[in-house]
């Protein structure tokens, strides 16, 4: 009885190689693949990206979210800085600046202090003497820099003679970074105050 419901062999070759008509061929879309007479496998799960939430967040989770993000992107660039802050040149610069009392981290607060000194609702001497102020700072920060500068020049001829870096982008660097408070300088000092570099 088995041998009823058994195909032959002959039986399946010849279904493999029955010919197809040009009708048949016709009534096909054109990427058109026939069955393998097996299931397709799946693809592992494993080195997948991990499936996104099961259902969609509320403003407030979303709101939560971005800003955490927002966080940690902040805090990565306070402690490594962006692509302008990359190379042994721009440490070398900012450990420079860093090791250093610089006359520009006062320049915006005195700014502020001739800015209202210089009213004219002031009496004469103020803002004499706020004029003056805004002079010395003016010059206070010129000098600052250049002495930054040729610090800077001097030690990256000593240190990187074959060095490619251009140095007035170098000395552009290090001034804004002399002119920005301490505590605000990303990447963070890396060097105390008034240690050797």
């Amino acid at each position: 009885m088995p041998s009823l419901f058994r195909r032959k062999s002959t039986d399946l070759v010849d279904e493999a190689v029955t010919s197809v008509t040009p009708e048949e061929t016709a009534d096909r879309p054109r990427g058109y693949t026939p069955a393998k007479g097996r299931e397709t496998p799946k693809r592992p799960t494993a080195g997948r990206r991990p499936a996104g939430p099961s259902r969609p967040l509320t403003k407030e989770e979303e709101r939560e979210r971005r800003r955490q993000l927002r966080a940690e992107a902040a805090s990565e660039f306070r402690r490594e800085g962006g692509p302008r802050d990359r190379g042994p040149e721009r440490l070398l610069a900012r450990n420079v600046v860093d090791s250093r009392r610089t006359v520009g981290t006062w320049f915006f607060g005195g700014a502020l202090i001739v800015l209202v000194g210089s009213n004219a609702a002031m009496p004469a001497p103020v803002r004499l003497i706020s004029n003056v102020l805004w002079g010395a700072l003016a010059l206070g920060v010129v000098v600052d820099s250049v002495l930054i500068c040729r610090k800077i020049s001097k030690l990256v001829r000593q240190r990187f003679p074959k060095s490619d870096q251009r140095m007035g982008s170098l000395y552009l660097y290090a001034v804004m970074r002399s002119i920005t408070f301490r505590r605000m300088r990303a990447p963070a000092p890396q060097v105390k105050l008034g240690e050797k570099v």
